[in-house]
């Protein structure tokens, strides 16, 4: 493909830790804000919210970018089946952190590539398992004075200090827990005729 056929690519978020992780694999691209309802819908697993949102967000961008690749991405957390929002808050953080102690939280983060040439649109959601270590509450307090993962799903940043505070992490795409699969949108990237690496 020339570079003339090229399209621009734009992801579909002002997240900073998005536009960093897709700076592993692109040097130009285009960050726009999606504007989209996130509320949730009555009963709706975390996996298919994050989906939902994922399309939602890629396709509120498209309308404004003919001709480009557009990114949506969303991430959903729980535990025992109950959404982890980002806290918001240091106590909330703590309380967050408090309740996962020894124990798994799972991460559903949804990928939505959306071709506007031809509309094609394709997905990917990636779950990760993360079994976090007996916390105490000095460790939690410390961790969240340290790191203030407020705008955190979980309470953590698993690219900084957060990955002090787990046994393990269970995924395909060590990425993806910090919220863009990179091994999966590096795929269909290429399949939409962008050449990496």
């Amino acid at each position: 493909m020339s570079a003339l056929q090229t399209p621009r690519i734009v992801l579909g978020s002002t997240s900073r830790y998005r536009a960093e992780l897709l700076r592993r694999l692109l040097a130009d691209f285009e960050q726009a804000a999606p504007g989209t309802d996130e509320t949730p819908q009555p009963d709706e697993p975390p996996a298919a919210r994050a989906l939902r949102l994922a399309i939602a967000k890629a396709e509120a961008v498209a309308r404004e970018h003919p001709g480009a690749l557009v990114i949506g991405s969303d991430q959903v957390a729980e535990l025992d089946g109950r959404v982890l929002d980002k806290p918001g808050n240091a106590e909330r953080a703590r309380a967050q952190l408090a309740a996962s102690s020894g124990r798994e939280a799972h991460f559903h983060t949804a990928l939505c590539l959306l071709d506007t040439r031809d509309g094609r649109r394709h997905t990917y959601v990636d779950h990760t398992r993360v079994r976090f270590r007996e916390l105490d509450a000095a460790e939690i307090a410390r961790y969240v004075e340290r790191e203030q993962p407020l705008d955190c799903a979980g309470s953590f940043k698993c690219e900084g200090l957060g990955i002090s505070l787990f046994e393990a992490i269970d995924n395909r795409d060590p990425s993806a827990l910090i919220g863009l699969p990179l091994i999966a949108l590096a795929r269909l990237l290429r399949e939409a005729g962008i050449e990496l690496p």
